[in-house]
């Protein structure tokens, strides 16, 4: 018997990365571009990136942070000032080192070409991240502990020369937002730390329908100058891990190196606690990599682009002014609709190509419901209802009225599926440890998922057992994590320890 035709070849089964990259091209979400290691995001897809902006743009505003912009190019001096920070990052800068360009012509071809002129006294760095520009700013606002708390949000792109790119997971150019935060007291930023980590965490279980770890890295895997890295972790469907977010405590660090000072309540000048945290596009590679199945993408509800899309079904040419005029009426009923706060978003594919290619089209773009509208059920008032999270065979006839009433709980039901989904693959893929043999063991299987063992080693010897099977410890779980099993010896040392790590793979 011959297994069953799917929309995207190859299957995840087959070769997972290639898989990837065929769901973005055939949902249209992006495209490599000329630049090495960019892409272009194409409307689709820079569609689901305004909503997940839209929606955690909120957030931010309701706890508190105002959005500013900063400067693209950051003064290489202002990268010295920290020195782990600026070691973190040396690899994957962008200097700009001219700021003009001649038009010079080749003697031996008579073409002409562009020569860069006019060395800059200072090269500038294209901003990796913005710790260092923000905190000038910083500097320049803080002089009494009036002045704080300062809660900054900046939505930007940044760059970081990548070798090996992939769209959304890994490209020298990405979208991402960056908070940046400045506290009298370490007890208020330490707490800012943890409010964004839980915002993260909330959102992409109740925006993403994507299940992640929260926890805390460890010193090797810290960022670049902090002193406490907190992280949320999501498994993918081949079973590695992505970093979705992270928010991090920077203490003093950044502050002393930038001034940030301010004349206390006593009256004397002291230092300020600094945070900084960020998402980006990557939330996108993790959704594909989360949800999608071999017959393209599949769409969370909160954040695809169009939530419902309406086909109609004309296969007489005197049928198709009613057909079209039941769906746009319906089209227009659902969008007084309201789903989490928002209007729904609802499309009507009106276009005169065959329908077989339109609801393929469709279901590539892992829109959550497609409705099919008829001549017949016009005359019955009855639609057929598709849903992505279910077989692309599968259909259900309902009233219209039905459909309208319901048509927010069945959106909140596909999220609640996804999520489920996605909860039990992973908790399914979290293997326990207890000794050094079963570690090794575990990583010579193919796509082995994540491990969980006690820990006590050292920074040298967790980057032992990492470079040995191409491995990082993903976080530390926080206490609130429910896992398998229970704290015991080091599953390297024999040391008795109440710390537990999640190893894994990642992208």
């Amino acid at each position: 018997m011959s297994a069953e035709k799917t929309a995207i070849t190859p299957t995840r089964a087959q070769d997972f990365p290639e898989w990837y990259q065929q769901v973005i091209k055939a949902a249209d979400l992006a495209e490599n571009s000329e630049t090495r290691g960019c892409m272009v995001i194409k409307p689709w897809g820079y569609g689901i990136w305004e909503l997940i902006q839209q929606q955690l743009d909120r957030k931010f505003k309701a706890t508190g942070h105002q959005n500013a912009y900063f400067p693209l190019l950051i003064p290489l001096s202002y990268l010295e000032k920290e020195a782990e920070h600026a070691e973190g990052f040396a690899t994957e800068c962008a200097v700009v080192t001219h700021h003009r360009l001649e038009a010079v012509k080749d003697e031996e071809t008579g073409k002409t070409k562009m020569v860069p002129t006019g060395e800059l006294a200072e090269p500038y760095v294209i901003r990796p991240t913005s710790e260092t520009i923000i905190g000038a700013a910083f500097a320049r606002w803080t002089e009494s502990y009036r002045d704080l708390p300062l809660l900054i949000n900046q939505w930007a792109n940044v760059m970081r020369w990548e070798m090996r790119p992939r769209l959304f997971l890994r490209t020298a150019e990405f979208l991402w937002q960056e908070g940046h935060t400045a506290h009298e007291t370490e007890a208020e930023a330490l707490e800012e730390t943890r409010m964004i980590h839980g915002l993260y965490e909330e959102f992409l279980r109740d925006h993403l329908a994507i299940p992640v770890i929260p926890g805390e890295k460890t010193e090797n895997e810290r960022f670049p100058g902090a002193d406490i890295t907190l992280t949320v972790e999501a498994m993918v469907q081949d079973k590695k891990a992505i970093q979705a977010g992270t928010s991090h405590f920077l203490g003093q660090n950044f502050s002393k190196a930038q001034d940030i000072s301010f004349t206390g309540r006593d009256g004397a000048v002291q230092h300020a606690y600094t945070t900084s945290w960020g998402v980006s596009t990557r939330m996108i590679g993790t959704l594909i990599m989360a949800h999608s199945d071999d017959d393209g993408l599949v769409l969370p509800p909160r954040v695809a682009t169009q939530q419902v899309v309406i086909l109609p079904i004309t296969p007489k040419e005197d049928s198709r002014d009613a057909v079209i005029a039941s769906c746009m009426a319906l089209a227009e009923t659902l969008r007084h609709q309201v789903y989490r706060g928002e209007p729904l978003r609802v499309h009507v594919d009106n276009r005169d190509i065959n329908g077989g290619v339109k609801k393929w089209e469709w279901i590539k773009k892992g829109v959550p419901i497609r409705i099919e509208i008829g001549p017949r059920d016009v005359e019955s008032r009855k639609v057929c209802v598709q849903r992505r999270d279910k077989p692309a065979k599968d259909k259900e006839f309902m009233e219209k009225e039905d459909f309208i009433r319901h048509s927010t709980e069945i959106l909140d039901e596909i999220h609640r599926s996804l999520l489920d989904r996605a909860t039990a693959f992973r908790n399914e893929n979290i293997t326990v440890c207890g000794s050094l043999d079963e570690f090794h063991a575990h990583w010579g299987q193919e796509n082995p998922g994540w491990l969980l063992t006690s820990w006590a080693g050292t920074p040298e010897q967790e980057e032992v057992l990492s470079k040995q099977h191409k491995i990082t410890i993903r976080c530390i779980p926080l206490d609130s994590v429910k896992l398998p099993g229970a704290p015991g010896k080091c599953v390297l040392t024999g040391v008795e320890t109440a710390t537990r790590v999640l190893w894994g793979r990642s992208y």
